[in-house]
């Protein structure tokens, strides 16, 4: 189901990240769109955004995270939520992260919301 309100979007991807679901996290994004996976590397189209994602989902990761519309025109929103995550890192040993992500969605001709910017570290990133 697409999201029907901007913040549904990163419900979304809490969902389809603590199930594991890479196509799932994959169709959250529009085809140009820009991930932030990491401070200081940037992927643009849903190729690189998928294999992005994958290193994460191979971590088995769980997320949390809380939602909330910053602005919104038309059919173009700014996002922000306050997360925590928790996952396997890459040494085999837990690993924790949190951070407060700033993510700009557009409504599709369709009426659901997709990211276009997807920035999970903020602004200070």
């Amino acid at each position: 189901m697409p999201a029907q309100r901007p913040e549904d979007v990163d419900n979304l991807f809490a969902k389809a990240l603590n199930a594991g679901d890479l196509d799932a996290l994959t169709a959250l994004y529009e085809p140009t769109a820009s991930l932030t996976p990491s401070p200081g590397t940037k992927v643009t189209g849903t190729a690189a955004i998928r294999e992005a994602l994958g290193k994460f989902v191979a971590g088995k990761p769980r997320i949390t995270l809380t939602p909330r519309v910053v602005a919104q025109a038309g059919d173009v929103a700014l996002v922000t939520a306050s997360w925590q995550l928790a996952m396997t890192g890459p040494d085999g040993k837990p690993a924790e992260m949190s951070g407060q992500s700033l993510e700009v969605v557009r409504r599709q001709p369709g009426g659901g919301w997709l990211f276009v910017i997807d920035e999970p570290f903020g602004a200070g990133a």
